[in-house]
């Protein structure tokens, strides 16, 4: 499915130092709530509402909405349009950055459905994702090359792609789904690249027994990614004594020369279960 086109702006010059390209197209609006599957009991965080689109589709559900918002400009605005619902506790409007805001102060269950600036993407979803106080799905627009990423789907024919670091760490986490693309024409200003909607459900940590397991799996995929023209036994020697390379490719049944992008998330966890019961012992339940 493909989106391009058509809402309105007001006078507020966008920034490019804060990623504002807002959205106008409609449908890719109206897909991005259907998406998120809010009901009566959701509190939803939209992350730089801008001039309200996504907000105004938000506030016609039943869900709770917290917006955050870091222009000041486009802040007052925000106060100003949404006088009311904010006065009713509908909507409950922050003035700051979304990447010094804390998670744990809101106090429940909660989605993000939001447009994110290109800029600081990986951050916001790093943040997120391995917060104590995960939220339970993500809906994103994000630039199209990165949602293609996210998912591991070959740009040029729509299928399978390579792993990565990126792809893993959304992995290990939830289950993330590319849903849409959106041309770059439904944007004021348009961006010089399309963007894309992906939904990441099932948020938790199921996989993991501890923190030191956390841990344990982030080493061993930036190890296995650290030269990629490598292969992954090669990367994995750089850290760790041969005879655990070893122990991991005899168990795992994986081939010598297999590299660190052709392995799926499963193979990477069970990899990780590995190092972790050699350094913290073997007594702890897998989880893959």
């Amino acid at each position: 499915m493909v989106y391009k086109t058509t809402v309105i702006m007001n006078n507020h010059i966008p920034k490019k130092s804060l990623g504002q390209n807002f959205l106008t197209s409609v449908s890719a609006l109206e897909t991005i709530v259907s998406c998120a599957n809010i009901d009566e009991h959701d509190t939803i965080l939209e992350i730089g509402p801008g001039l309200g689109a996504l907000t105004t589709k938000l506030l016609e559900t039943p869900a709770a909405i917290i917006a955050i918002e870091k222009d000041n400009g486009l802040f007052a605005l925000l106060s100003e349009t949404y006088s009311a619902e904010i006065q009713s506790k509908k909507l409950q409007l922050i003035h700051g950055d979304i990447l010094e805001f804390d998670p744990h102060t809101i106090s429940t269950d909660y989605k993000i459905v939001a447009n994110i600036p290109y800029n600081i993407t990986g951050a916001i979803i790093e943040k997120f994702l391995s917060t104590k106080h995960q939220p339970t799905t993500m809906v994103l627009l994000v630039q199209k090359e990165v949602a293609e990423r996210i998912v591991a789907k070959d740009k040029k024919t729509g299928g399978p792609g390579k792993e990565s670091i990126l792809s893993l760490a959304v992995k290990v986490y939830g289950n993330p789904v590319y849903i849409a693309t959106v041309k770059a024409g439904s944007f004021s200003p348009a961006p010089k690249v399309d963007s894309a909607i992906i939904a990441i459900e099932n948020i938790s940590r199921n996989h993991f027994v501890d923190n030191h397991h956390e841990e344990v799996f982030f080493q061993v995929i930036k190890a296995g990614f650290a030269h990629k023209r490598k292969v992954l036994s090669g990367n994995l020697k750089n850290i760790f004594e041969p005879y655990l390379v070893e122990i991991i490719f005899n168990q795992l049944n994986l081939d010598s020369h297999v590299r660190a992008e052709d392995l799926g998330i499963s193979v990477w966890l069970s990899l990780a279960q590995i190092v972790y019961n050699e350094q913290y012992g073997s007594s702890h339940t897998r989880i893959i």
